[in-house]
């Protein structure tokens, strides 16, 4: 499906993105093309693994309108090594990233190896803290021991991507500098929580993103991968959640996703 509105917003920021991802190989620029024809200005790419540094990187490189962050996905510890933490200390000192991320925790596929994820969450953290970097944070089923450590460990903010915890969890994330990632599970009319949230949340604590090919937003056929050109489409229903004029939460979000990714082109 694609997105049809007249209205077309310039400047929408897509705060993540895997536009380096299996689904969409050999066609970035196409993809590109179509979002920036929706009024999507800027593409957040995060790596997951030491595996994908490399080709985020070229991808950004060949693409302005995309940047970078670089991090190991908690759901990818298991084949990760010390090493890997010193090659990504050397991404975050010489390709000049706007985050470290995706990182975090991840207690729904498994938790029988929380401490090795708490080991690599906590390390990655010190690297942000190091090159005085935001974080891009994955949380599912683990949002209080992600708040923990933050707590323990002060980095210069970030986003809570996928933001699904609870009011009180947002307004801790908010308190410690963090902006909350909203994207297609928001678009899901049975997803009352959630789009109560988005609705009464501060304006100024929101930021969209798709995390394409992955959760795509209910006007998507199942089956389908997410695309960033839907970021558009999102941004009016979570408008119409809200009951402001697109304009208002397209200006907004983008600089919200400035003030904290303070890397992001103007």
């Amino acid at each position: 499906m694609t997105c049809n509105s007249e209205r077309k917003p310039i400047g929408l920021i897509d705060t993540h993105c895997h536009l380096d991802a299996a689904e969409f190989a050999g066609h970035q620029a196409e993809l590109l093309l179509a979002a920036q024809s929706t009024g999507i200005s800027h593409i957040v790419v995060p790596s997951v693994s030491r595996a994908n540094f490399a080709s985020v990187s070229a991808l950004c490189d060949e693409h302005p309108a995309c940047s970078a962050a670089y991090g190991i996905h908690p759901m990818l510890i298991e084949a990760a090594t010390p090493d890997d933490l010193r090659v990504l200390q050397d991404y975050l000192r010489t390709r000049n990233p706007v985050a470290v991320g995706e990182i975090g925790l991840d207690f729904f596929i498994r938790s029988d190896n929380r401490a090795r994820q708490e080991y690599f969450f906590v390390e990655q953290l010190k690297l942000a803290r190091e090159f005085d970097l935001p974080v891009l944070l994955h949380t599912r089923r683990a949002t209080d021991i992600v708040l923990k450590h933050l707590r323990q460990i002060t980095v210069r903010g970030g986003i809570a991507h996928a933001f699904s915890g609870s009011r009180e969890q947002a307004e801790a994330f908010i308190k410690l500098g963090f902006k909350l990632g909203f994207g297609g599970a928001a678009t899901f009319p049975r997803a009352t929580r959630l789009r109560e949230l988005a609705a009464t949340l501060p304006l100024s604590c929101l930021v969209l993103e798709t995390d394409a090919p992955d959760m795509p937003p209910e006007f998507v056929l199942r089956g389908s991968p997410n695309k960033p050109e839907y970021l558009l489409r999102i941004a009016e229903i979570l408008a119409n959640v809200r009951g402001i004029p697109l304009e208002a939460l397209a200006l907004a979000t983008t600089e919200n996703a400035r003030s904290v990714l303070a890397g992001l082109p103007r």
